[in-house]
């Protein structure tokens, strides 16, 4: 029982951090962005095509990944985003499921449809057994809550924090105002989107052990994604934190005693809380 918790805050855990940038780009930016799989797929085949063939390690291809995957959005964001940001919620995601199956059909064409494997450091591949077996920790699946706990506290200090947070917050509020007191604005979205697309792409590199990483990747998970924050609403980081942690562990739960139902379980959670709050459960009050 306590090995099945483990691997389920472990396992929402890493689903924190895969849809956390999601959370930030449709919370403060209100941009539904359903591509938001694709840039962790694009993480994840850039942690596994550096150590194939550039042979660097684990560890230093999954921050390279973070960089890839955050430039690449600052790129898309300046190029194609900028432009859906005030077009209706219907175009984005015509406009982000679009690139999420190109991204699909590109990975396929270049890279192959087979699933690709994670070499793993040796310290990361043990397991400690605690109160007589009944708690196994994996090694690795204890290095992505830590990851994960910095990260929550990380992001939430720069929101709530930072001159930074004060202006997106702004910016986001009314964007002419903001620009008439000098912030600016194009620049407080590009290093938002950024972020949120490099943590994407952070999720996708320490995710590919553990979930398997294929050119499908984004549509098999892209429900994971916006369950989290339609779940944990997206007004603050600690909704989706807790939906993700409640995800994870019904889903590991359901399917190691109730195999046959699959993710019904999930959904069916999902569809109880919504129709009780449907502005999510960890949402404020609009008053």
């Amino acid at each position: 029982m306590l090995t099945l918790l483990f691997d389920g805050v472990a396992y929402g855990m890493l689903l924190f951090i895969l849809a956390i940038g999601l959370a930030v780009t449709l919370g403060l930016m209100n941009f539904i962005n359903l591509a938001h799989g694709a840039f962790a797929m694009a993480g994840g085949y850039t942690t596994v095509l550096l150590m194939q063939h550039a042979g660097l390690p684990f560890l230093v291809c999954v921050p390279l990944a973070f960089v890839v995957t955050a430039l690449l959005g600052a790129v898309m964001e300046a190029t194609l985003y900028r432009r859906m940001y005030n077009k209706p919620h219907l175009d984005q995601v015509l406009f982000s499921i679009g690139l999420t199956f190109m991204a699909v059909a590109s990975v396929d064409y270049f890279v192959g449809s087979t699933q690709q494997l994670i070499q793993l450091p040796d310290f990361l591949k043990g397991r400690t057994e605690l109160f007589d077996g009944a708690l196994g920790m994996g090694h690795y699946r204890l290095a992505i809550i830590g990851v994960c706990a910095v990260l929550t506290i990380v992001l939430q200090l720069l929101l709530v924090r930072t001159r930074f947070g004060a202006q997106l917050r702004a910016s986001v509020d009314n964007q002419r105002v903001a620009a008439g007191m000098g912030i600016h604005v194009n620049k407080i979205f590009l290093s938002t989107f950024a972020v949120g697309s490099g943590l994407a792409g952070l999720g996708g590199a320490l995710g590919a052990e553990v979930l398997g990483l294929d050119p499908m990747f984004p549509l098999k998970y892209m429900i994971y994604f916006l369950i989290v924050v339609a779940v944990g609403g997206t007004s603050t980081l600690t909704g989706p934190l807790l939906a993700a942690l409640l995800l994870g562990i019904a889903d590991v739960a359901g399917k190691y005693y109730v195999p046959k139902l699959g993710a019904f379980i999930v959904y069916s959670l999902m569809i109880a809380i919504l129709m009780w709050r449907p502005q999510g459960l960890f949402a404020r009050d609009s008053r």
